[in-house]
């Protein structure tokens, strides 16, 4: 009866030892991926996030020495404070 009880546990502990890294890979993949697609991951040719992704209608590159700007920000305009009445005053201590 004891002999019978340690075979079984043997056998399941051998079961899982081989299964069990396989079934946790496949699920921390999954579990990564489902995360990254929430996060906006945009994933390349065979789910390589890292790969750049294959586009053929995105923007042009530039030339070798040619220089490309998308977007420029708009610059606001800023008006001169005309109550500023100098800094603050810093107490200096000469350190020897």
């Amino acid at each position: 009866m004891f002999i019978n009880f340690l075979l079984i546990t043997f056998l399941i502990a051998m079961v899982l030892r081989l299964v069990l890294p396989a079934l946790l890979r496949w699920a921390l993949s999954a579990f990564v991926k489902r995360q990254m697609r929430k996060g906006g991951v945009v994933f390349g040719p065979n789910g390589n996030p890292f790969a750049a992704p294959s586009t053929s209608s995105g923007p042009s590159r530039a030339a070798d020495g040619e220089v490309r700007v998308d977007y420029v920000p708009p610059t606001a305009k800023r008006q001169p404070d005309t109550n500023f009445r100098g800094g603050d005053y810093v107490d200096f201590e000469e350190v020897k």
